[in-house]
């Protein structure tokens, strides 16, 4: 089972991460973020994380601090 752990005070809102997750895992969470946007959250309930990082490696700020496979 994959998964990955988002830092939320690293997130800027870019939403990268949200357009590259083949899975659409990735969404715009109701947590406002220090841009004054929403940051994102991952929602893997059904355990469907493939564990490819393709998340991590858009993200400018590497608020994707962790990726399980």
């Amino acid at each position: 089972m994959s998964h990955i752990k988002i830092d939320s005070s690293k997130c800027k809102s870019c939403y990268l991460c949200v357009d590259v997750c083949p899975k659409k895992l990735i969404k715009k969470s109701e947590t406002i973020g220090k841009t004054g946007n929403c940051v994102v959250e991952f929602d893997d309930k059904n355990s469907q994380c493939i564990g490819c990082a393709q998340c991590a490696m858009v993200c400018p700020d590497m608020a994707i601090v962790e990726v399980y496979r």
